[in-house]
């Protein structure tokens, strides 16, 4: 089959090659003929080293699709499911599972040093045990999540990550209050959802803060009620809040320079919100009188913060309505051979989703 592979961390670029073989197919698994992905951040991240991946490896881990094959003791799932791929999925067994925090489990993991295909050049490994810039992934029946025969798969694919992350930021991990300020730092696919979130939630003010126009313009669309670069927004706190700072400030970058900002531009007492994925050796530095003195809260937002299957119920309910807006987060729908481009347009910032059809 085909699949986008890295093979040494630090490249730019993909190769699409046709001599790939998901692998690990047996009891308890389940094989997925991929249909859509999204090309998301984190991908980049595990690409140029930001976050840990073994490579040589296939990235991609917002998918959906269909189910092609299922294991043996696989009871819940059949040939011809359409499903998403949950690169997180719950084991519903261990300590964080039984307390309901299901996005802390770390069952998924346990399979992140097991490759997920081979070619004949050797094994390689899944981005986040998956890898759906592929034809097909071979995933632990947990990972596929049933969805309505009425989502599409390129929506389905951003509802696996995304949108799942940055809704829960806004209605989870921080549950905004109605009439709150919020800033939002950083408005690719998952900073728009989060202010999608903050909108659901009722508050009164949301500052878009992004480096490039494109996606300022867009947050204005998606609920920002004002969109500034990161340059403005000392003057957007003083406009909005008199000066005090915004009761949840969003931090949807993944560097300690973002946080540190957003930090800065949160009021006493208010919320940062950690949202970004960043490197292990990227230290947000704080000293101990502002932490006791200022008594902001401090909430990392792991997956949005919340069961990831009760999330993707919600936004499928949300999506119905006409609540959210998941159609004009893709702003690229490309097939799986132009990868690259998509790659590039991700890199200077110019798309909040790329859709990639495979």
């Amino acid at each position: 089959m085909r699949a986008a592979v890295l093979h040494e961390i630090g490249q730019d670029k993909l190769e699409v090659l046709d001599d790939v073989e998901a692998v690990g197919f047996g009891p308890g698994k389940v094989r997925i003929r991929v249909r859509a992905t999204g090309l998301c951040h984190s991908d980049l991240s595990a690409m140029s080293g930001v976050l840990p991946q073994p490579a040589p490896f296939v990235p991609g881990h917002e998918g959906a699709g269909e189910i092609i094959e299922v294991g043996e003791g696989v009871g819940n799932l059949k040939a011809g499911d359409r499903v998403v791929v949950c690169w997180l999925p719950a084991c519903g067994a261990c300590p964080a599972c039984k307390r309901g925090q299901t996005e802390l489990c770390l069952a998924g993991f346990m399979n992140a040093g097991t490759p997920n295909f081979k070619r004949p050049g050797g094994d390689l490994f899944g981005f986040a045990g998956t890898g759906t810039f592929a034809e097909e992934v071979v995933v632990d029946a947990g990972c596929a999540v049933p969805i309505p025969d009425d989502v599409p798969f390129d929506i389905a694919a951003l509802i696996g990550c995304g949108v799942t992350t940055g809704l829960g930021a806004a209605l989870n991990t921080a549950d905004v209050a109605a009439g709150s300020s919020v800033a939002v730092i950083g408005c690719g696919g998952v900073g728009i959802s989060a202010i999608q979130g903050a909108r659901l939630k009722g508050a009164a003010e949301i500052v878009a803060v992004d480096p490039v126009a494109s996606r300022r313009e867009s947050a204005l669309k998606f609920g920002a009620t004002k969109a500034v670069s990161p340059e403005e927004l000392p003057d957007a706190k003083q406009q909005v809040t008199g000066g005090e700072g915004f009761d949840y400030v969003f931090e949807v970058v993944g560097k300690s320079a973002t946080a540190r900002t957003a930090y800065d531009h949160t009021r006493r007492g208010g919320t940062l919100v950690v949202v970004g994925a960043g490197a292990m050796d990227d230290f947000l530095q704080l000293n101990m009188f502002e932490l006791f003195f200022d008594e902001k809260r401090i909430l990392p937002s792991m997956y949005g913060g919340g069961d990831v299957l009760t999330s993707y119920e919600r936004t499928i309910a949300l999506w119905r309505a006409g609540r959210i807006d998941l159609e004009g987060l893709i702003t690229h729908r490309v097939p799986l051979a132009e990868i690259n481009e998509a790659l590039d347009q991700m890199r200077t910032g110019t798309a909040l989703r790329t859709c990639i059809e495979i």
